[in-house]
């Protein structure tokens, strides 16, 4: 390849597989991984220990500065996120949590915050990171845009068993509520909203496998850059 680095930018809603597709796909390829959703979780965490309304952009804005976040990777690949120098990798991912980042993530002043973090290592690396913007706002000129997407239902007995697997009690009618609610506040939301790049290659995982959800992921990189060679 003529290209240095590679990027692919995975876009879709909430419980789509994204995190698990993308992070194996970047396995395989040999890319990093970038789950930008547990960066906005984190800031959702946050705000959640200040005690501060989520959805106030004021409340939210005034505590950036005082935030100290980063992300490292364990060692099998795992990202893992550090708030004021704690590791709240487990923390962050709760039903609470989800909609903490849905609501965080959609004032401007968040998204500006974490911008040059997420285009930082797009920069210097042969990234997979998925999120809701990528596509379209983090990394418009990535090399390969995917929306990744499921049925709501597919998407929450999926989540309701990575849930289950934790311990957690929520039902699949809560589950799915959530979601709903999720997909609405992403879709309608004034800054960066959720929607497919106009480029992006859509693919829907309702009837797929996970490992058949990777490999379609994997096949689009291998003719994006063989196409580049």
């Amino acid at each position: 390849m003529s290209k240095s680095v590679f990027s692919v930018a995975i876009d879709g809603p909430s419980g789509a597989g994204k995190s698990t597709v993308a992070k194996a796909a970047a396995a395989r390829c040999g890319f990093i991984y970038v789950d930008t959703g547990a960066i906005y979780r984190t800031v959702g965490l946050a705000v959640r220990r200040a005690g501060a309304d989520p959805h106030s952009e004021r409340a939210v804005a005034a505590l950036l500065p005082r935030l100290s976040i980063r992300f490292d990777y364990g060692p099998d690949g795992t990202q893992r996120m550090h708030l004021d120098g704690e590791d709240v990798s487990e923390a962050i991912r709760t039903p609470e949590m989800s909609m903490y980042a849905s609501a965080v993530s959609a004032h401007p002043a968040v998204r500006a915050y974490l911008l040059d973090m997420q285009r930082d290592m797009a920069w210097k690396n042969s990234v997979v990171m998925d999120g809701r913007d990528i596509g379209t706002v983090v990394l418009p000129d990535a090399d390969l845009k995917i929306f990744l997407t499921a049925s709501p239902e597919a998407r929450a007995r999926r989540r309701l068993a990575e849930l289950a697997a934790k311990g957690d009690p929520s039902t699949y009618e809560e589950v799915l509520a959530d979601m709903v609610k999720r997909d609405e506040q992403d879709s309608t939301r004034a800054a960066a909203p959720l929607k497919a790049a106009e480029d992006a290659v859509l693919v829907d995982t309702s009837d797929m496998t996970l490992d058949e959800s990777i490999e379609r992921v994997c096949a689009l990189v291998r003719e994006r850059t063989e196409a580049a060679l």
